[in-house]
């Protein structure tokens, strides 16, 4: 069972309560339809008038014993992601790792990771990731916007990243 419930500060909160997690999201922002997008792809959600604004959680599988810690550091984490990223040729795009730090909340950890990304056609991206494993899945929260309005959103991409969490 999925939810919207309303929060303060211009944020609306989401709560999955199937895959067991939860996030704030900013008011104006719509679902997007994920039923034939890509395996392990949960939730989207992108901006109605800045529509090249969005975010995502994507719900994979890892071995039941895993822990966050067992994957490396966070920056072992965000190098391993940007490595993956440039290695694939079929997406003509360069990430950059900026960032990469820990942060706990409830006894679970979260690794949150900041990118920059250049895509095919010389245009900028910046893009915030929080990371998460539990019961034997690996969860991955993100969210994107141009380099051009970073600066714009920088302070509410952030609450809105931080605000992700496991249940």
């Amino acid at each position: 069972m999925t939810s919207c419930t309303s929060a303060l500060s211009g944020l609306q909160g989401y709560v999955d309560n199937i895959d067991g997690y939860q996030f704030l999201y900013p008011n104006g922002w719509m679902s997007v339809d994920v039923k034939n997008a890509s395996e392990g792809l949960d939730v989207v959600y992108k901006d109605f008038l800045e529509p090249s604004e969005n975010l995502s959680v994507i719900v994979s599988k890892i071995d039941s014993n895993k822990n966050l810690a067992d994957l490396g550091t966070p920056t072992d984490v965000g190098y391993r992601f940007m490595k993956m990223v440039n290695q694939d040729s079929s997406n003509q795009r360069e990430a950059e790792l900026i960032s990469a730090e820990k942060r706990e909340q409830n006894l679970q950890d979260y690794y949150l990771l900041e990118y920059k990304v250049k895509l095919s056609d010389n245009q900028y991206r910046h893009n915030l990731a929080s990371v998460a494993t539990k019961n034997g899945k690996l969860y991955t929260f993100n969210i994107s916007t141009t380099e051009s309005r970073w600066q714009n959103v920088e302070d509410l991409f952030k609450t809105v990243t931080k605000s992700f969490s496991l249940s």
